[in-house]
């Protein structure tokens, strides 16, 4: 089990993003572990029968899609209520980064970052939306802590995470009324395929940990845990929040840990 605590999401209904690998799989997992019904959402098929592999057609639901095609998001959702009948919780965990060096930055790289990180996430909150406002339910995005504050190399990346977060807010305000929670969680930096190769440099690692006060790095679990507790009851008064998870990262302000 990936959660320590029992969550009731027996009877629940949840749609991920991004589910094949990393984050996204850990809270599809996480999900169909404390009795949800999930609908997976990602590019690779392979990868996400993977990902509910032992679960009941029932209570799993595999959706290969690019979300960066339009329309798409929304046939994901419409195959999800299809499927489940209703629609009760929907991270939007689906998400890309590179480099940006504002010299070589061009017009396609940030069409390709905008269009993942941004345009899906508004694509998802208004598909969901009317389906959320019939169950009072929840949605979450995962951001980064690079939408809280700069970072190297990467301020295109950095731009549409924070874009997130006050798209988050906003409709946290917009949908409040009807009973709809919406929040993100700002993960640092997590194990995954895309972050592997950086976590190789022995030299890399060693500054990374100097920077987080847990002196480890983020597992994706770690990322799962969060997402269980913000969409549960017991966070049934937080709404419009931006979740920092990232070991004390975000708490420095910028010095070195003493040696």
């Amino acid at each position: 089990m990936i959660a320590w605590a029992t969550y009731p999401y027996a009877g629940k209904v949840a749609l991920v993003t991004g589910a094949g690998s990393g984050i996204g799989l850990a809270i599809a997992r996480a999900f169909l572990e404390q009795g949800a019904s999930v609908a997976v959402v990602g590019r690779t098929s392979t990868s996400l029968d993977d990902a509910v592999r032992g679960y009941p057609d029932d209570r799993a639901l595999a959706i290969s899609a690019d979300l960066t095609v339009l329309g798409a998001t929304e046939a994901a959702v419409a195959s999800t209520v299809q499927h489940f009948g209703k629609l009760d919780v929907v991270i939007a965990s689906a998400g890309t980064s590179e480099p940006s060096a504002i010299d070589t930055f061009d017009d396609e790289a940030w069409h390709r970052l905008r269009s993942i990180n941004v345009d899906a996430v508004i694509a998802l909150a208004r598909a969901a939306a009317p389906h959320l406002r019939d169950t009072r339910g929840n949605f979450l995005a995962v951001s980064s802590v690079a939408g809280l504050r700069g970072e190297w190399g990467m301020f295109a990346y950095g731009a549409t995470k924070a874009a997130v977060n006050v798209l988050v807010q906003g409709l946290a305000l917009d949908l409040g009324a009807s009973g709809v929670r919406v929040n993100a969680i700002a993960p640092g930096f997590t194990v995954s395929r895309l972050t592997r190769s950086r976590l190789d440099d022995v030299a890399f690692t060693g500054r990374l940990l100097n920077r987080i006060a847990l002196g480890r790095v983020a597992l994706a679990e770690d990322i799962a845990r969060v997402a269980l507790f913000v969409a549960s009851p017991d966070a049934g008064y937080i709404t419009g929040a931006i979740i920092p998870v990232d070991g004390g990262t975000s708490a420095s302000c910028g010095t070195p840990a003493p040696s």
